[in-house]
């Protein structure tokens, strides 16, 4: 005989299918969050931010065929990319409160705050067109989507199958301050890279100040990141899970000096470098904040 819906058993596999669901879209749109921001990367050494130069249109069109360019398609791109992100978010939204008795309390503010991010997030990136590209603005637009990142990633790793084993002691806040770090520093190279400042620098004498914050700011962020993986590797029967990650956050922060490094010498003028180490960046914040939240389940079950 067919189990009714309404059954406990029946009630409990349908809350695992809603929230491996729910779980899989939060993947997907972090993972879209990512590439906007590698995109957005592209756009900016590309010249490309007032390719279209009017918002939300471009050219006064939805898909702007007589002005298509690679400056133009990488700015309308970049907009399509955010839209059908803005769509997922409001999904997200809708999907968490109506099933919302079977899902976890916390979600529906979670996935609320997390389109109150990308809506912030559109109105930044409507001004960056209306306001020529102010280093203020586009900052503040790197700052939000990365902050949008990271809230994805804590949604998706809360809602991931997970089974403590109890050993992570202090990872959690010495994973959480590498993080902040790391976007502290990703802020820094967001205003280098909006005001230009090594070309600046380099060519000009002129905003030296700004690139050599960004470069004193890689000590603490390199630190933060050493400490938490060194410690992660002394903590005796530490988590699969978070072994794993330690160890990426590590490949990441290796390949990020290396990639700094080289884009420094060559004056930025290797672009798809130069949108690495933007790309790379983001990996790191996202490495250890998902190892970080990870890291303080293990402490909670």
């Amino acid at each position: 005989m067919t189990q009714s819906l309404s059954s406990p058993n029946s009630f409990s596999a349908d809350g695992q299918q809603v929230t491996t669901w729910i779980r899989r879209l939060v993947w997907k749109m972090a993972i879209a969050t990512f590439l906007l921001m590698a995109i957005g990367s592209a756009t900016r050494v590309m010249n490309a931010g007032l390719a279209c130069p009017d918002w939300p249109l471009c050219y006064g069109q939805l898909i702007p065929t007589r002005q298509m360019n690679l400056q133009v398609f990488l700015e309308w791109f970049h907009r399509l990319d955010a839209a059908l992100i803005g769509l997922s978010a409001i999904a997200l939204v809708g999907l968490s409160l109506w099933f919302r008795n079977v899902l976890p309390s916390w979600l529906p503010w979670a996935s609320g705050f997390a389109l109150f991010l990308i809506m912030f997030q559109g109105i930044l990136g409507g001004l960056t067109v209306t306001e020529l590209l102010r280093f203020d603005i586009v900052t503040a637009h790197l700052g939000t989507a990365l902050f949008f990142f990271t809230t994805l990633l804590t949604i998706g790793c809360c809602l991931s199958d997970y089974t403590s084993n109890g050993t992570a002691g202090k990872l959690p806040w010495i994973g959480l301050t590498a993080s902040i770090l790391i976007y502290a520093q990703s802020l820094i190279g967001g205003l280098v890279a909006s005001q230009w400042a090594l070309h600046q620098c380099f060519f000009q004498g002129d905003m030296c100040v700004v690139m050599n914050s960004h470069l004193v700011g890689v000590v603490p962020a390199t630190l933060g990141t050493l400490i938490t993986v060194i410690v992660a590797w002394r903590t005796a029967a530490l988590h699969p899970v978070l072994r794993t990650f330690a160890n990426l956050a590590l490949l990441c922060v290796v390949l990020q000096i290396a990639i700094g490094v080289a884009t420094f010498k060559l004056h930025l003028q290797a672009q798809p470098l130069t949108v690495t180490h933007q790309a790379m960046g983001a990996a790191l914040l996202g490495t250890l904040v998902m190892f970080t939240v990870f890291s303080f389940r293990d402490r909670r079950q």
